[in-house]
């Protein structure tokens, strides 16, 4: 399976740290080195990169450390800092501005009370695995659903927003939820799926299918399963290790699904994994995907990893994904290396100073 990325990152003024609207400008500069690979994002303040397809990890990191720092410089020569993080840990000095354009002028219009507020900003990190089409997209998805709380407690990278800990290690769950649609996959088949998708949008819920907000979701622009639900990270070997553990587990998954075994439905429980999993990151308790008792959040991922293990082994990339997740545990995850940047004086300059260092730092 090949995979891809998709990071958004915010634009932060390099003296006080708020959210600042050049996107636009940044996203022009870096395009005369990354071509469409430099997108812009909802709000101004906000940018996006998208690494090509691959099938090798240390490819994809390579990438993932260029297009960052092509887009931090690009950010710099606008007097800003790029930096990855799920909410931004300083407030902006006013409301968010939009980026210009048609789709996002009629989005902005349709949910005024989701743009015109503070804490309408978030960053995640997309992850695109290859299929064979639509079909194969939505059993994947249906397949993955109980190990998805698992991979969210990895990415767990927004603890601080508007000026403040929240308490929770994933605050952009709770803000990016405000959107429609947002939350698990529903179980489909793609018939299932058109019609869903065709009553939401002819009913106004959604602007359009790009507008589905699953956790995992087909893309509708390429042929790949899109998982939807990780904070961006500014530590690379995060962002490596949530690629692998995806790919890995649709590997594994794929014969279950040749042989039409039925999708595990979890129930009620996957909406309080998910909550448990942005509340604590890997700093507390979460659910066990298939038993759905509690148990400690480093437990559920390496269930995660032993059940993601054989299709790891299939691609080659089980030591390495071992080796990436020891060391994101060791050190608590981003949630709490922000924690820790901020405990050091109390001043969330050094959290967003330590953010953008790493961000950068990555492609090192």
């Amino acid at each position: 399976m090949t995979l891809g990325v998709e990071e958004e990152f915010f634009l932060v003024d390099r003296l006080t740290g708020m959210p600042v609207d050049r996107g636009p400008l940044v996203v022009e500069a870096a395009r005369a080195v990354l071509g469409e690979q430099a997108q812009p994002e909802f709000f101004e303040a906000q940018v996006e990169v998208c690494t090509r397809p691959t099938t090798a990890l240390a490819e994809l990191r390579s990438e993932l450390a260029l297009l960052r720092e092509v887009m931090a410089e690009a950010a710099a020569g606008e007097g800003c800092l790029l930096v990855a993080t799920g909410t931004p840990a300083v407030p902006p000095g006013r409301p968010p501005a939009v980026t210009p354009g048609e789709r996002y002028g009629r989005m902005a219009a349709r949910w005024p009370s989701l743009v015109g507020s503070y804490d309408g900003m978030v960053c995640g990190c997309h992850i695109h695995i290859g299929v064979t089409g639509r079909g194969q997209a939505l059993a994947l998805a249906n397949h993955l659903r109980p190990w998805l709380p698992a991979l969210q407690t990895v990415a767990a990278n927004s603890p601080f927003s508007l000026g403040r800990d929240t308490g929770w290690a994933s605050r952009r769950f709770v803000e990016h939820a405000r959107w429609p649609s947002v939350g698990p996959v529903p179980l489909l088949d793609e018939p299932g799926y058109d019609r869903l998708a065709d009553h939401l949008v002819r009913t106004g819920m959604l602007l359009d299918r790009r507008m589905i907000y699953w956790y995992a979701r087909p893309s509708e622009h390429v042929p790949t399963l899109e998982v939807r639900i990780c904070d961006v990270n500014a530590d690379l070997d995060t962002v490596v290790l949530l690629a692998a553990l995806v790919r890995g587990l649709a590997t594994a998954l794929l014969p279950e699904i040749a042989d039409s075994r039925p999708a595990p439905c979890p129930g009620p429980g996957l909406r309080a994994a998910h909550r448990l999993a942005a509340r604590h990151g890997l700093g507390g308790d979460g659910l066990d995907p298939v038993g759905g008792q509690r148990v400690p959040a480093t437990m559920a991922v390496e269930r995660l990893l032993a059940r993601a293990g054989p299709g790891l082994a299939a691609v080659g990339d089980l030591e390495v994904a071992e080796k990436l997740f020891d060391r994101v545990r060791r050190s608590g995850g981003g949630a709490a290396l922000q924690r820790a940047s901020y405990q050091r004086r109390g001043r969330l300059s050094d959290v967003v100073g330590d953010l953008a260092r790493a961000t950068l730092a990555a492609g090192e």
